[in-house]
């Protein structure tokens, strides 16, 4: 079981490279739309995604609760997505939730702007001021996100296996070199640590989804982290009772866990709007 995770500067050629590795190694190509329709369903709302989608949230969509609830539910969708194996996932910081993972294979696909815009001209019939536009702005958003969601500077290479400039190698080429990656770096022991990995991912992500949307705690930056057999919540809360209570429930939902916590209890803190 490996898993690609994809991160592209705009007209890159990222889904269409995505698309032929996919074919190659018989992975699943779930794209931009796919992992949408996985976070609506999970419960955000469809009307907000687009405050939220590969950018920076504006200043008032960075302080509601929607923006925290966004990042549940997208690690959530990204965990459970690469939970099926064989898979490649494409933007939205996946290589970031995913980067734990020992069978992780993290790309990043660049191209220079001139390139970008002969492709982005020729696909839309724009001009070169058009097709400018459209770059830096793709690129600002993007650095935005990924800064804003998960600190992280996008363009800093020590987060990805591979760099490809897609300006020099073609569709094919790429994909061919992609696969090729995929078959020497995955092993049977990667593949096993990696299983082992996600699914403590998963199961820490649905006790925060627990705790903040069925228990309706109101703990900031919310997260549990699994070593062995011991469980940490981490987060920013207002109260001890309320961190008491969520280690409380934490140790009914995962009494295999010895639970602890990590949360700073700041008494003057208000949480977002």
């Amino acid at each position: 079981m490996g898993v690609i995770a994809i991160s592209r500067q705009v007209a890159a050629l990222g889904d269409e490279v995505a698309a032929e590795v996919a074919e190659k190694l018989g992975y699943k190509f779930i794209n931009r739309q796919e992992l949408e329709k996985r976070i609506v369903a999970l419960g955000f709302p469809a009307g907000k995604l687009k405050k939220y989608d590969e950018k920076k949230p504006g200043f008032f969509a960075s302080l509601v609760k929607d923006r925290d609830e966004y990042l549940h539910y997208l690690q959530t969708a990204v965990l459970e997505s690469a939970e099926e194996g064989n898979c490649i996932l494409i933007g939205r910081g996946a290589f970031v939730i995913l980067e734990s993972l020992p069978n992780l294979v993290s790309l990043r696909f660049v191209a220079k702007d001139e390139i970008r815009m002969q492709r982005l001209q020729k696909e839309f019939d724009w001009n070169e001021k058009q097709a400018l536009q459209r770059i830096n702005e793709s690129d600002t958003n993007r650095k935005g996100f990924h800064k804003s969601f998960f600190n992280v500077e996008i363009d800093d290479a020590s987060h990805f296996l591979m760099v490809l400039n897609t300006g020099i190698f073609d569709e094919k080429s790429s994909a061919d070199a992609i696969a090729t990656l995929v078959k020497h770096y995955i092993t049977p022991e990667k593949e096993a640590a990696g299983k082992e990995k996600l699914a403590e991912l998963i199961k820490c992500q649905h006790l925060v989804n627990k705790l903040i949307f069925e228990y309706k705690l109101n703990i900031e930056f919310l997260r549990a982290v699994i070593d062995g057999k011991n469980l940490t919540l981490q987060g920013v809360a207002d109260s001890t009772v309320l961190v008491e209570r969520a280690i409380k429930i934490a140790a009914v939902e995962l009494p295999e866990y010895t639970i602890s916590s990590a949360i700073s209890v700041v008494q003057d803190f208000k949480g977002h709007l």
